[in-house]
């Protein structure tokens, strides 16, 4: 026999006791990284559009930080590594890695 959920109550408290904890990935801010690095990073590693993209490089530039994706502990871990990955930015010569990202929880 299934059990029916009679309130909107009943059914956010099922959900919230099913769904794993959600994580950030935050893009952070640095000297050594071009608008055009983040852009093209951004779009090779999570298939963002150039004008999403350069809204999250604008954000960066002016906030410090980017939320990039929201997900799993694992999907997040994974996407720090990649951005950790993807290598410098050859418009800067100073530039002598790839961007800092970091998890945190999502609240």
């Amino acid at each position: 026999m299934a059990y029916i959920l009679e309130t909107v109550e009943e059914v956010d408290q099922l959900n919230d006791t099913n769904l794993a904890p959600r994580f950030h990935v935050v893009l952070l801010n640095d000297d050594f990284h071009t608008y055009d690095y983040i852009v093209d990073m951004l779009g090779k590693l999570f298939f963002l559009s150039p004008a999403q993209a350069f809204r999250h490089a604008v954000e960066i530039d002016t906030t410090g930080r980017s939320i990039v994706m929201t997900c799993e502990l694992e999907q997040a871990e994974f996407a720090r590594h990649q951005i950790h990955s993807f290598g410098a930015d050859p418009r800067v010569l100073a530039c002598r890695g790839s961007m800092s990202a970091i998890v945190e929880p999502a609240e």
